[in-house]
């Protein structure tokens, strides 16, 4: 394994990538094998530039994308904790500490504010990299956070997600966060506060389950995967052969569950354009 780093100065967000290659020079397209250097990757907005294949990135990767320049993050001192002493191949406690050094993420989700070609944005992004993006009580409470600083501030809210769903080491509180986040989305919406739900490769579980689906404007990526249950399951519980496209970006798109799919480098006008389209009227 190696790590695609970005070529900025002061980010300290890494992607973890397969490849063969030495650290920081080359990358090779999971989809199509192509290969190219991490400097044609990164300024072709994080993808193949063969194949258009989104590559996975993190929370300020997004935020770099999409804000114009400076951002600040939020709830930062919000952190997990093993208050059910849970223990699989490893102790909880153990795996947070670990996950916390390889990937330089405080959790699951990292909220920030900025403005997105002058128009402020608030925006909590999830990270794959930080226990496969899964949903905990932080992840819940940093949303619950930043959905009350969006009422207060009547500022748009957006969510990217990004994750295999609820965090089994913290058992039915993981699941408690559906309905906290699900209830406070309500607020935001009697607020008359606009949400944008973002999904990438994978949106999954109980992330799907909930905030994910629950958007004023639902879109996503290019064939991102979104559903809740894997296809295998699915499969298996149905005993029937699955639609080519299941569960895929343009399949839902097809079925009326996403508004539209947007390509990387088109997001911050489409994010743009949305925010223009849901702006509030200037007081007279």
């Amino acid at each position: 394994m190696g790590w695609f780093k970005r070529l900025k100065d002061g980010i300290q967000t890494k992607t973890k990538f397969k490849k063969e290659a030495p650290d920081g020079l080359w990358h090779q397209c999971r989809e199509c094998n192509n290969t190219n250097t991490v400097k044609e990757v990164t300024e072709n907005f994080y993808k193949c530039p063969k194949c258009n294949h989104h590559i996975r990135i993190g929370s300020h990767d997004y935020f770099d994308l999409i804000f114009d320049g400076k951002y600040e993050t939020m709830f930062e001192n919000l952190v997990s904790k093993d208050f059910l002493k849970f223990t699989d191949l490893k102790r909880y406690e153990d795996r947070l500490l670990s996950v916390k050094e390889k990937t330089d993420a405080s959790d699951a989700i990292t909220v920030a504010s900025g403005k997105v070609n002058k128009k402020t944005l608030v925006i909590a992004a999830m990270d794959f990299s930080f226990i496969g993006g899964s949903m905990g009580s932080v992840v819940g409470e940093r949303i619950v956070r930043a959905i009350d600083h969006c009422i207060k501030e009547m500022t748009p809210f957006m969510i990217i997600s990004k994750s295999g769903g609820a965090r089994m080491m913290e058992s039915a509180f993981s699941l408690m966060q559906m309905a906290k986040t699900s209830v406070k989305l309500a607020e935001l919406s009697r607020a008359k506060v606009p949400y944008f739900s973002f999904m990438t490769d994978p949106t999954t579980g109980g992330v799907t389950a909930s905030f994910a689906m629950l958007g004023d404007i639902n879109f996503s990526e290019p064939k991102a995967l979104i559903g809740f249950a894997g296809p295998r399951v699915i499969k298996e519980t149905i005993k029937r052969d699955l639609p080519d496209g299941f569960q895929r970006a343009e399949f839902l798109m097809d079925h009326g569950f996403l508004d539209f799919i947007v390509d990387r480098e088109e997001l911050k006008s489409k994010i743009d354009d949305i925010l223009t389209i849901f702006e509030r009227p200037a007081a007279k």
